[in-house]
C-alpha cells in the first residue's frame, strides 16, 4: 500500500490532516452544468497520477426553469449522481475531498436548499466558486499538466458558461467568465435537437453578443497558442479526429463542416457521426456555435485539446492547501488573496492585525475541538479578521454592511463562493444588534467565531495595542465567560461600558449568554 504525503516528505501529518483510509490520495468534484466528474488523484513531488475518474452527465443547466429555479428533476439527477460518488469516497476525510459547483449553482435561486440536500448526500462540503475563480482553477490544471513557457489562451466551454484565460507559464494573467455555454445555447437556438442553417446562425449571434466584450481583452497579439479544455473541445475535437478531417485540431473549416453535418441530418437523432457520443448530441450544436464564433472573432487558426481541466486545478489548489497546513512556513493561497483585498481597499493592517491576533486569541482558549487554530474555522476567523473594516473605503457609517456586500460580491482569487458569504456573515455580525443574524443562530461554530470577532473589536476600540494575554475566553453551559484581570478593568471603563452593552445583546438575541469576569 502507498505511504502518506507526510510519510513521502518527511513530514508528519498536520492537526486536523488525519483520519483517512487513504491519506495518499486526493479527490476533486466537479459539479458542472452539463456532466458531473470525481477525480481521485495521487501526487508525490509535483507529480499527478489519476487514480479513478467518474463522469456522469447529470444536465442539471437544463433543469433551471424561466424563474431560475432548479427543477426537482434536475435536483433528484444531481443528487442520484452525488450519492454514487459517495460510495466511491468512502473511507475518504474531509480534508482530501473538495467538490465545486459552477455556473448552474450560481444561477439558481435555490442554490441553496440544493446544497442542503446535496451536502448530506456527498458527506462532504459542496462549494460554489465565482467564474473567474472556475477560470483560475482551470489554468491551473492546465498549466499543471500541460507546461509550457509560450503565453497562451486557454478556452473552457460548459454548460451554461465560458471561461478564458491568458497566461504565461504557471501564471493566469487575466481570467473571465462569460455567461453562455453549450447547454444553454442548445435549449434556446436548437429546440427539439433540430439542426438548420438559420439555427446556427442565430446561436453564432447570441454567443458572439456575450462574448464580445472580451475582444481586446484577448486580442491575437497577446498569445501564441490557444488550448481548449474540457467536454466541448474534447467532444468535437474526436469527432474531427474519427472522420479524418483534422488529426483533432479545431479549426475554423473544420467547424464548419462538423455544423453543415448536423444541418444534412436535420435532427440530433438522425446525426450519426463515427466519435460522437450520444450524451453529447443534445448539447453539440450550442457547443459547435461558440466555438465557430471563438474561432472567427478571436482569429483561433488552430485549437487543440488541453491535458489539464478544472478538476486537477481543483486537486492541485487543495494539494497548496493541505502543505499550507502541514507546513506553516507556506502561505495558504487563500492568505495571499487577503492580502490582495486590503491593499485594494486600503485597510488599515495595524488594526487589521490587532483583531486578527486577539480574535484567535480568544478562539484558542475556547477549548472546543472547533478551536483548533490549525482548522478551517480558525483561517475563517482569522480572514474575516483581517477585512472586518474593508467596507471603510465606501463609508465609514455602517461599515460593516458594506464589508459584507463586497465581500458577498467581489472576486477572489482562491476562496469560493460558499466561503465568501460565510466571511460576509462574520464581518456583518461585527457590532450592533445579533437579531441580523437570527439564521446563524442554530450554526455554534459561527456563532462563535462571530463571538470573538466581536470581543477582540471591543478590546481594541480604541485601536491601540494591549497585552498579548489580556483576556481569556470560557465556555459554560449556555453561557460564555470572558475573563479579564481586575486592575485592567477598573483602568478602562470605556471597555466595561461596552462590555456591558454586549452581554445585553447576547442575553437579548444571542445564541448564549455572555458573561464578564474579573480576577484579581
Amino acid at each position: 500500500m502507498d505511504t502518506p504525503l507526510s510519510i513521502k516528505t518527511g513530514k508528519a501529518p498536520a492537526p486536523g490532516l488525519e483520519g483517512s483510509r487513504f491519506p495518499h490520495l486526493l479527490a476533486s468534484i466537479d459539479m458542472g452544468s452539463n456532466s458531473f466528474r470525481l477525480e481521485i488523484a495521487e501526487l508525490v513531488k509535483g507529480k499527478y497520477k489519476r487514480v479513478d475518474y467518474l463522469k456522469e452527465t447529470v444536465r442539471l443547466g437544463a433543469g433551471l426553469d424561466a424563474h431560475g429555479l432548479l427543477t426537482e428533476e434536475a435536483t433528484q439527477r444531481g443528487l442520484t449522481c452525488l450519492a454514487r460518488f459517495a460510495q466511491r469516497l468512502k473511507g475518504f476525510a474531509t480534508w482530501q475531498v473538495r467538490a465545486v459547483a459552477t455556473q448552474t449553482l450560481r444561477e439558481a435561486r435555490n442554490r441553496d436548499a440544493f446544497l442542503q440536500r446535496a451536502n448530506l448526500v456527498l458527506g462532504h462540503t459542496i462549494e460554489v466558486i465565482a467564474g473567474r475563480e472556475e477560470a483560475r482553477l482551470i489554468y491551473q490544471g492546465v498549466s499543471r499538466l500541460q507546461p509550457s513557457e509560450l503565453p497562451r489562451l486557454v478556452i473552457d466551454i460548459g454548460g451554461r458558461s465560458t471561461e478564458m484565460i491568458l497566461g504565461h507559464g504557471r501564471t493566469p494573467q487575466r481570467t473571465e467568465s462569460f455567461g453562455v455555454g453549450s447547454v444553454s445555447l442548445s435549449l434556446q437556438h436548437f429546440p427539439q435537437g433540430r439542426y438548420t442553417a438559420e439555427a446556427f446562425r442565430s446561436a453564432q449571434i447570441a454567443a458572439g453578443a456575450e462574448l464580445e466584450e472580451a475582444l481586446t481583452l484577448f486580442d491575437r497579439s497577446q498569445w501564441q497558442e490557444a488550448l481548449g479544455s474540457s467536454g466541448t473541445v474534447g467532444a468535437v475535437s474526436q469527432i474531427l479526429a474519427a472522420n479524418g478531417i483534422t488529426d483533432g485540431s479545431i479549426t475554423p473549416e473544420a467547424l464548419r463542416w462538423c455544423m453543415a453535418q448536423c444541418i444534412e441530418a436535420g435532427t440530433m437523432e438522425a446525426l450519426n457521426l463515427p466519435g460522437l457520443k450520444p450524451e453529447r448530441k443534445a448539447v453539440l450544436g450550442g457547443g459547435l456555435s461558440i466555438l465557430y464564433t471563438l474561432a472567427m472573432h478571436f482569429d483561433i487558426e488552430a485549437l487543440r485539446p488541453a491535458k489539464g481541466a478544472l478538476r486537477q486545478g481543483v486537486i492541485f489548489d487543495l494539494e497548496e492547501r493541505i502543505e499550507a497546513a502541514r507546513n506553516h512556513r507556506l502561505p495558504d493561497p487563500r492568505d495571499t488573496s487577503v492580502r490582495e483585498l486590503q491593499q485594494r481597499f486600503k485597510v488599515d493592517p495595524t488594526q487589521a492585525e490587532r483583531i486578527r491576533q486577539r480574535a484567535l486569541s480568544l478562539w484558542a482558549t475556547l477549548g472546543e475541538p472547533e478551536a483548533a487554530l490549525d482548522g478551517e474555522d480558525a483561517r475563517e476567523l482569522g480572514w474575516a479578521s483581517a477585512l472586518h473594516e474593508i467596507g471603510m473605503m465606501v463609508s465609514h457609517h455602517d461599515h460593516h454592511r458594506h464589508s459584507a456586500y463586497i465581500l458577498s460580491h467581489v472576486d477572489a482569487s482562491s476562496f469560493s463562493q460558499s466561503q465568501l458569504r460565510k466571511l460576509a456573515s462574520l464581518v456583518l455580525g461585527q457590532r450592533g444588534e445579533l437579531i441580523k443574524l437570527a439564521e446563524h443562530l442554530h450554526d455554534q461554530a459561527l456563532m462563535s467565531q462571530v463571538l470573538c470577532l466581536r470581543l477582540a473589536l471591543i478590546l481594541h476600540h480604541a485601536r491601540v495595542d494591549l497585552p498579548p494575554k489580556l483576556a481569556e475566553l470560557q465556555r459554560g453551559r449556555g453561557k460564555s465567560r470572558l475573563v479579564l484581570p481586575r486592575r485592567w478593568a477598573t483602568q478602562h471603563p470605556r471597555t466595561l461600558h461596552l462590555l456591558d452593552e454586549e452581554t445585553r445583546r447576547w442575553a437579548a438575541q444571542g445564541d448564549r449568554k455572555l458573561e464578564v469576569t474579573l480576577k484579581d
